[in-house]
């Protein structure tokens, strides 16, 4: 099906998709809440009324709102052939408005007969046309779509919409045995500062394409392709994306392995144990279609890429044993290279406090504000709605009480006093044991701050721990394991003053100091079945503090 789009800041939540069935939306900012990879993105835009065989001008085709006077219109007239040449139907045409009086204006054109006709105000269009053949029982089943990115309306215009004029768009993977799963093309055309999308889905490899009428201004119609095969073992996401003057007219590609990229999702067996995991991976940029599958867990699901669709965002979603609220992780703008590899872990230890690239800590005017991801996984992904049993976050400033907040962890929002002072935030989350889960963690910063005249980023760090560990979070019992250490804000890139590092393997009740070489720290496992709970202390290079507990980081086996 085709559909008229909405603009640009509209464009991301309602034209990306994976698979079939599926919606995504939802931006990060709205609510960490919400799940944005896991719901997936729909393809159609919703076109708001359909016009008949003759619409009148003021009637149901129109959309947008009253003009205070009737403006200049015309009559466009639309004629659709099929491949021998005939007037044709089923068909869908959609003509959506892109400037001048007509810039609000959206119509399909869905009637019985090859021609329809309907009146609309002067201004520049774009119209898509889907022409379906093959209906009959048994027969292949074909889809035409022909674009006109650039329709003038000054005039009463004739437009034929010729099936005979479209080629084949085939575009494939280096594996004969992969099976089609479905694709998506989309059309996008800027003119006077105004977006407009169309774009076509289509359930199987029987998609052809044409350009229709005049050029548009350079670099006016923007472009995409995706394509979606599939084996026992793995997918393909195939893709492909042009710019300039014109839509295209038919696409052919074959992938050769050595043009893809390889790029493996893990999901770990974390807090809740073997399971189930739902993951997703779609092109960042443009309107997509993206693919999802579920694994179990541990496992892996792999996917081979076209480098050249850009950049690729992951999302998994891995549900709790003990039927709680499920955990979902995203991983956005991901960066492949042909022939190369990369892996992705989710849902494994060690879990911890981990920086993003937001502020974490940030004072405004008398405002400051926590938002620390306290249970980032392993690989530092930190979920959008965190599994845990208990969490408090407090304020002190100059050792005095400000205010305390609970039941998120990690954040809060605290009232302060102007002038400058000596604060201690203090947080902790903890959750039921589970087989390489971190059961506790605690985090205690010192900074000073005064009033800001915006908000502003206050010095805070943490210390992630990084050990190779079993999908299931476990190391070998009785060996040694080494630990790598990573300083995440103010007091990265070399500006620690100090950093002491410490393990304990009888739940904090005594801790062992490890010296910190080349980066990373040796732990000597204790026999199997044990937890082993991990701490920094750290100052940076303006006297800013961080006192952090791991209370079971791993377990041995």
């Amino acid at each position: 099906m085709t559909a008229t789009s909405a603009p640009r800041s509209a464009r991301r939540s309602v034209a990306r998709s994976v698979p079939r069935s599926a919606a995504r939306s939802a931006s990060r900012s709205a609510s960490r809440s919400v799940s944005r990879r896991n719901a997936l993105r729909a393809l159609a835009v919703a076109v708001a009324l359909v016009g008949t065989s003759t619409p009148a001008f003021g009637g149901t085709a129109l959309t947008g709102t009253a003009f205070a006077a009737e403006p200049e219109t015309y009559t466009l007239t639309v004629k659709h052939l099929d491949r021998a040449g005939r007037a044709t139907a089923p068909y869908r045409t959609s003509v959506t408005g892109i400037s001048g009086p007509g810039a609000d204006t959206s119509v399909q054109l869905d009637a019985p007969s090859g021609t329809t006709t309907v009146r609309l105000p002067k201004g520049r269009y774009l119209l898509d046309s889907n022409l379906t053949s093959g209906l009959e029982p048994g027969g292949t089943i074909w889809t035409d779509w022909i674009v006109q990115p650039r329709l003038d309306l000054d005039h009463d215009t004739t437009v034929t919409v010729d099936a005979r004029t479209t080629a084949l768009v085939d575009v494939r993977p280096p594996d004969d045995t992969a099976r089609f799963r479905h694709s998506g093309m989309f059309v996008e055309v800027t003119h006077e500062g105004a977006t407009r999308t169309v774009n076509v889905a289509n359930g199987s490899p029987n998609l052809r394409v044409a350009h229709l009428g005049p050029e548009t201004g350079a670099g006016e119609v923007k472009q995409w392709f995706d394509v979606n095969w599939e084996t026992g073992t793995r997918g393909y996401l195939l893709g492909r994306t042009f710019s300039g003057t014109r839509a295209l007219t038919g696409l052919s590609k074959r992938y050769s392995a050595r043009e893809l990229a390889t790029v493996n999702i893990r999901g770990a067996a974390g807090p809740g144990g073997a399971g189930t995991a739902l993951v997703s991976l779609q092109p960042t940029d443009g309107a997509s279609i993206g693919e999802s599958r579920s694994i179990a867990t541990p496992g892996t699901a792999t996917f081979l890429v076209a480098p050249e669709r850009g950049t690729w965002d992951i999302g998994v979603t891995v549900p709790r044993a003990d039927g709680s609220r499920p955990n979902h992780y995203t991983a956005d703008r991901l960066a492949v290279r042909a022939g190369t590899t990369t892996t992705h872990t989710f849902d494994g230890p060690v879990f911890g406090p981990a920086l993003t690239d937001r502020p974490a800590v940030s004072r405004d005017g008398d405002r400051i504000t926590a938002d620390v991801p306290l249970l980032a996984d392993g690989d530092g992904h930190a979920p959008w709605t965190p599994s845990f049993d208990t969490a408090h976050t407090s304020l002190y400033r100059d050792g005095v009480l400000v205010g305390a907040a609970s039941g998120a962890a990690g954040r809060g929002e605290f009232t302060v006093t102007p002038d400058k002072a000596s604060y201690r935030l203090a947080a902790t989350a903890t959750r039921k044991a589970a087989a390489g889960a971190t059961t506790r963690v605690n985090a205690s910063w010192t900074f000073t701050s005064a009033a800001t005249t915006g908000p502003t980023a206050l010095p805070v760090s943490v210390v992630r721990f990084s050990p190779e560990l079993t999908p299931a979070g476990t190391a070998t019992a009785g060996s040694p394991l080494r630990v790598p250490i990573t300083v995440q804000g103010a007091a990265a890139d070399g500006r620690a003053r100090s950093l002491t590092v410490s393990a304990s393997t009888d739940g904090g009740a005594s801790w062992t100091r490890l010296p910190v070489e080349a980066g990373a720290v040796t732990v000597q496992n204790p026999p199997a079945g044990t937890a082993v709970s991990l701490r920094a202390e750290l100052t940076d290079a303006d006297g800013n503090t961080l006192d952090q507990t791991i209370s079971d980081a791993y377990r041995t086996r």
